[in-house]
C-alpha cells in the first residue's frame, strides 16, 4: 500500500477532488499555503494500493494544470533604493511524493 500526498494548487483543487472522486480513490483534503509564494494550496492525502498508484497520479495530472504568474520583485539597487520589477513564475502543477505505508488501520 502507498500514501499518495499531492500538493495541488487551489484554483485546481475542486477538479482534482472531483477526478479523484469519479474514479473512486478516497482522499483527506487539507487547506494548505506555500511560502514562496504565500499562495493557496490544497494538499491531499490519498492511501491506494500498489497497482492503483499510477492511476491516481494520471487523474492529478490531468487536473493540475501548470501557467505562469507576475508577482512582484524588490529589488535593491546600487543606490540603496528599492525598485519593484514583475516577475514572471511557473505556478500550478501538483507536487507529489508516494510513500510506502506499512500499516493501514481504520478505528
Amino acid at each position: 500500500m502507498k500514501l499518495i500526498i499531492a500538493i495541488v494548487n487551489k484554483d485546481d483543487a475542486n477538479k482534482v477532488q472531483k477526478g479523484l472522486v469519479e474514479n473512486r480513490f478516497f482522499a483527506t483534503k487539507l487547506t494548505t499555503a506555500g511560502t514562496f509564494l504565500k499562495a493557496g494550496n490544497a494538499t491531499f492525502l490519498i492511501g491506494v494500493n500498489d497497482e492503483k498508484v499510477q492511476d491516481a497520479l494520471d487523474v492529478i495530472e490531468k487536473y493540475s494544470k501548470k501557467r505562469t504568474k507576475l508577482v512582484p520583485n524588490t529589488i535593491v539597487n546600487e543606490f540603496g533604493s528599492f525598485s519593484s520589477l514583475p516577475l514572471e513564475v511557473e505556478v500550478g502543477g501538483a507536487t507529489v511524493f508516494v510513500v510506502n505505508v506499512d500499516q493501514f488501520l481504520k478505528i
